[in-house]
């Protein structure tokens, strides 16, 4: 493991766990959930790669995996891997034409795919081309063209690999990695313009994984549930330290059952984003608004007193028996049903991706559920720094991990440098000088600070920063983190470059204000007439007005509009690692904006 070679690693995880009880990798077939031993997860690691040998798989090869969560994910992975080949990410919701500029770009020649939407995607622009030869499908489910011998099964694949004779080959190729070969392409999202694919190499994630290893408990008896998508490289980076550590790991193949699932599965940890917790946040909190009086006075002193005990516990203060008393009460009465929504067990959630409020990692630490915010980029494999269950400042992102450096420009911008760093854009050497700095800071386009004590905080990225007309720079994702944390805001954009004040565009929790709606006996034909309704424009000024008392007067939302539809992969104004596409949902509603300031 000290090689610096992920396809060492799981080579000698399954090895070492090949006659362990525990299954590494478990999925969920109908009500079922079904495992995969460690022996099995090698020989079909094994089997797969000498089946892509078969099929031609040349060294440095690129090979896409176009899929959802699933156990064949990882397995594919680390078979292209273990060939000395790279694997391209493709998110398994992109289109077919994202899909295709993506395999065209990367100049793939064999593509694993998921179900029949992808196969059907891909299936649009295989035929005639001139460098892709294989489709390789994940789902039994799928209906493939049985005459074309260039499509098949990946069970498939496993049998040919089975009967070959590909060890020595195998074997030959696994001795030749080196820590500096590129063995992922992943396509940033691209808020604006094209893709790119940012070549990361198998140090890169060296670096995660030394820098988790020292700040956080993981081992064989722990469980993560894979939510986030293995093509987005936070899921993907977890992946690998979780095999390096024995944990085991469940498959999320569908992310609106997560809640079901956490009482199912009882993981130890997950990766999650923002809006995951917020979510859970708001509803929560909505409930005990809803129940009001008694309920919601002892529900706060609960929150409270487990702050106070997990903090004083986190400092290694003396517990006084007063408030020994008041936190076995307050677990009995109110944290103890927080934690059981959870599953009971999990110790700690690791958040990136966008800012998360502090008042939101004080809460569920109030449960003791350590949420450990960090920052990173596609292109720094991705972390650059974290909190750590020892070492934390709720608010910030942590401190810089070892293994790189941090330091800030003068306009704010937020460097890194290190091993983790990418190698450079595939087949775009501009937009990797562009990329770079002259000392070797790969610039991150985020804006931030360090504080006194070494704590990382970014404010917003760079190109998003709103100067309004009367010359304030304000920070759009930290109004939309804060306001969005409420129960009934499902997203939310802000604008008012140039203008004298700021307007927002919300997209309603539907299902909480139709709940809303009727308690209050507020009649609608739908939700386009129910969001025009004076009452529920009341509803949410007030609401954006409660969440908005600390921010500065500059800062507060003066005009907002409610839409009737989202924010989505599908219309283009977001990205398939669900950010918002700020430009692309300006231009969209532009009249809309418009009108907020003219009227």
């Amino acid at each position: 493991m000290q090689t610096e070679n992920l396809a060492a690693t799981i080579h000698a995880q399954v090895k070492k766990y090949s006659n362990r009880a525990g299954n590494a990798l478990y999925y969920k077939e109908g009500d079922e959930w079904k495992g995969i031993s460690w022996k099995e997860f090698g020989e079909r690691i094994d089997n797969a790669a000498k089946g892509l040998l078969e099929l031609g798989a040349e060294e440095n090869d690129m090979i896409a995996i176009y899929s959802s969560n699933r156990p064949e994910w990882v397995i594919s992975d680390y078979a292209i891997m273990s060939i000395r080949c790279a694997t391209v990410a493709i998110y398994a919701t992109n289109t077919s034409e994202q899909a295709e500029y993506i395999v065209n770009d990367a100049r793939t020649k064999i593509i694993f795919v998921d179900d029949q939407t992808q196969y059907d995607n891909v299936m649009k622009f295989f035929k005639g081309h001139s460098k892709l030869g294989y489709i390789i499908v994940f789902s039994k489910s799928v209906k493939i063209d049985k005459s074309d011998n260039n499509i098949m099964y990946i069970d498939d694949l496993y049998e040919l690999g089975k009967k070959s004779n590909q060890e020595a080959e195998l074997q030959k190729r696994l001795d030749a990695i080196t820590p500096d070969d590129i063995m992922s392409v992943i396509y940033t999202s691209g808020t604006t313009g094209d893709p790119k694919g940012a070549m990361l190499c198998h140090k890169s994630f060296f670096v995660e994984n030394e820098a988790l290893n020292s700040r956080f408990p993981m081992g064989e008896d722990d469980i993560e549930v894979v939510f986030l998508p293995l093509s987005h490289v936070y899921e993907k980076a977890s992946s690998y330290w979780i095999h390096s550590r024995g944990a085991t790991q469940y498959f999320c193949s569908d992310t609106n059952k997560i809640v079901e699932y956490f009482g199912e599965i009882r993981p130890t940890y997950m990766c999650g984003v923002p809006r995951l917790f917020e979510k859970m946040y708001a509803t929560i909190y909505a409930k005990m608004e809803k129940a009001g009086g008694l309920k919601k006075s002892i529900f706060d002193w609960g929150i409270a007193v487990g702050n106070e005990y997990e903090h004083a516990r986190n400092r290694g203060e003396k517990i006084s028996k007063t408030l020994e008393l008041k936190h076995k009460l307050a677990y009995k009465l109110v944290l103890s049903t927080v934690r059981e929504l959870l599953g009971g067990r999990l110790n700690f959630f690791s958040a990136g991706g966008a800012p998360l409020a502090k008042d939101i990692e004080e809460f569920f630490f109030a449960a003791n559920i350590f949420i450990a915010q960090g920052y990173g980029l596609t292109e720094t494999a991705p972390m650059g720094s974290c909190n750590s269950p020892k070492d934390f400042k709720f608010g910030t992102a942590g401190r810089p991990i070892d293994g790189n450096h941090i330091k800030i420009a003068e306009d704010g911008e937020v460097l890194i440098k290190g091993d983790n760093v990418f190698k450079g854009y595939w087949n775009k050497p501009e937009a990797t000088a562009d990329a770079m700095t002259e000392d070797g800071y790969f610039r991150t386009g985020d804006i931030g600070m360090i504080d006194e004590d070494g704590f990382l905080k970014i404010t917003d990225r760079k190109k998003d920063i709103i100067i309004t007309a009367n010359g304030k720079n304000i920070p759009p994702q930290l109004i939309e983190s804060r306001i969005g944390q409420d129960y009934y805001v499902e997203q939310m954009v802000v604008f008012g470059d140039k203008q004298k004040y700021l307007t927002a565009l919300i997209v309603p929790a539907y299902a909480a204000l139709e709940e809303y709606a009727q308690d209050k006996g507020i009649a609608y034909k739908g939700i386009s007439d129910l969001i025009t309704k004076p009452e529920i424009l009341k509803l949410y000024a007030d609401r954006i007005e409660g969440q908005s008392k600390d921010l500065a007067h500059h800062e507060k939302i003066v005009r907002f509009k409610l839409l009737e539809s989202p924010f989505t992969v599908e219309n283009g104004q977001m990205t398939p690692s669900n950010k918002i596409k700020r430009k692309v949902i300006g231009q969209h509603y532009e009249d809309v904006i418009k009108k907020m300031y003219k009227d």
